[in-house]
C-alpha cells in the first residue's frame, strides 16, 4: 500500500511540475507587438502591416502594429531595446536606420538585437515632380553646379543612405541640400508641393504617385537599369560609385530565445511565400533574393555596416 502511495504521490509531483512547463514552451500564447519605426504611409509601414496580416495565421495571434517614428528610426528602436527579450515585441529595421551606427548616431550595435528575417532589398531613385524643368538628371546635376545647394532633397533624415547619398553628391561637385521629413507623407507633400525639388526614394513606395504622373525618377542608385524604368540611367553608369540599396527586416531584442526567433523567422517566411506578398513584392520592385533568415541576416547586417563605415571615413561624413 506504501509503495502504491509513493508511486502515485510521484506521479503527481511530476506532473505537477511538468504542467508549468508546457505552459512555458508555449510560443507564442499573446499578442506580439510590432513596432513600426517610421511613420505612416511609407514603404516601413506599408511592408509591416501586410506582413503582419498575412503572418497572424502561421504564429496564430495577433501581430498589432503601432508607429513609434523619430531619429531615423532610433525613437523605436530604444522603445524595442526597453522591451523583455522574450520574443513577443519585434520591430522594423531599415538601411537608413542601420547608416546612423557608422555616422554616430546610433547607441547600440548591431549585437544588440536578434536579426530575425529580411524581407525586402528595393533600389533607390531621385525623383522629381512631372512638371519640373529638370528633364534629365544631368540637367538636375548641371543646375546643382551652378547654384551650390539651392536644389532641396526631401530625405527620411540627417544621416541616413538618403542623407549619404546627396552627401556623395556633393563630393562629386553637385552639391544639393537634404531636407528631413521623417514623415513619408509630409516628405512626398513637399516634393509635390515644390517645397522640395528632388525626391530621394524607393519606386515601390511613391508607386501611386507614378501611376498618377505626378512623379517622374531621374537616375536609379544601382549598377544596371530597372526593367520597369528602362529610359532612367544607373548611377554605375554615370560614373557615380554608389548604390546603397534600400533593405528592411525585423528584428528582436538580444536575448530572445533561438527557438522563438525562429519561430517568428519560419512564420514570416511562410507569409513572404504566400501570392498575396508575392503580388506586393512585384508592385513594390523587390529584389527576388529578398528574403533572408536569422542564420545570414545578422552576418549580411554586419558586413553592411563594414562596407557603410568605409563609405563614411572615405568622404569624410561624420564629423
Amino acid at each position: 500500500m506504501r509503495t502504491t502511495m509513493r508511486t502515485l504521490t510521484g506521479m503527481v509531483v511530476l506532473l505537477a511540475l511538468a504542467v508549468p512547463g508546457t505552459a512555458q514552451e508555449k510560443y507564442p500564447n499573446r499578442p506580439i507587438d510590432f513596432i513600426v519605426t517610421w511613420g505612416t504611409g511609407g514603404g516601413a509601414d506599408a511592408m509591416a502591416r501586410q506582413i503582419s496580416t498575412l503572418g497572424q495565421p502561421f504564429l496564430g495571434v495577433a501581430i498589432p502594429v503601432s508607429n513609434v517614428p523619430g531619429a531615423a528610426g532610433n525613437t523605436g528602436m530604444a522603445q524595442l531595446l526597453a522591451s523583455k527579450p522574450d520574443g513577443y515585441t519585434v520591430a522594423t529595421y531599415i538601411q537608413d536606420t542601420l547608416m546612423t551606427i557608422p555616422m554616430g548616431l546610433a547607441r547600440y550595435r548591431v549585437d544588440d538585437f536578434e536579426w530575425v528575417i529580411r524581407t525586402q532589398v528595393a533600389d533607390s531613385f531621385l525623383f522629381v515632380k512631372s512638371d519640373s524643368p529638370f528633364k534629365t538628371v544631368q540637367e538636375l546635376f548641371k543646375h546643382a553646379q551652378g547654384n551650390p545647394g539651392k536644389l532641396r532633397v526631401a530625405a527620411t533624415g540627417f544621416g541616413t543612405v538618403d542623407d549619404v547619398t546627396v552627401r556623395f553628391l556633393e563630393k562629386k561637385g553637385y552639391k544639393m541640400t537634404t531636407v528631413p521629413y521623417p514623415k513619408p507623407g509630409e516628405r512626398y507633400a513637399a516634393a509635390l508641393g515644390g517645397h522640395a525639388e528632388v525626391l530621394y526614394e524607393q519606386a515601390g513606395d511613391v508607386l501611386q504617385y507614378l501611376r498618377a504622373n505626378q512623379l517622374r525618377p531621374l537616375i536609379i542608385f544601382a549598377p544596371q537599369r530597372h526593367p520597369a524604368f528602362p529610359d532612367v540611367p544607373s548611377s554605375k553608369e554615370l560614373g557615380l560609385d554608389i548604390t546603397l540599396p534600400q533593405f528592411r527586416g525585423i528584428v528582436t531584442r538580444k536575448g530572445t530565445p533561438a527557438e522563438r526567433v525562429q519561430a517568428m523567422a519560419d512564420a514570416f517566411g511562410k507569409a513572404m511565400d504566400t501570392p498575396q506578398w508575392k503580388k506586393f513584392a512585384d508592385e513594390w520592385y523587390f529584389s527576388p533574393d529578398s528574403h533572408m533568415g536569422p542564420d545570414r541576416f545578422g552576418k549580411w547586417v554586419a558586413g553592411e555596416v563594414d562596407l557603410l563605415d568605409r563609405l563614411v571615413k572615405e568622404f569624410g561624413l561624420r564629423k
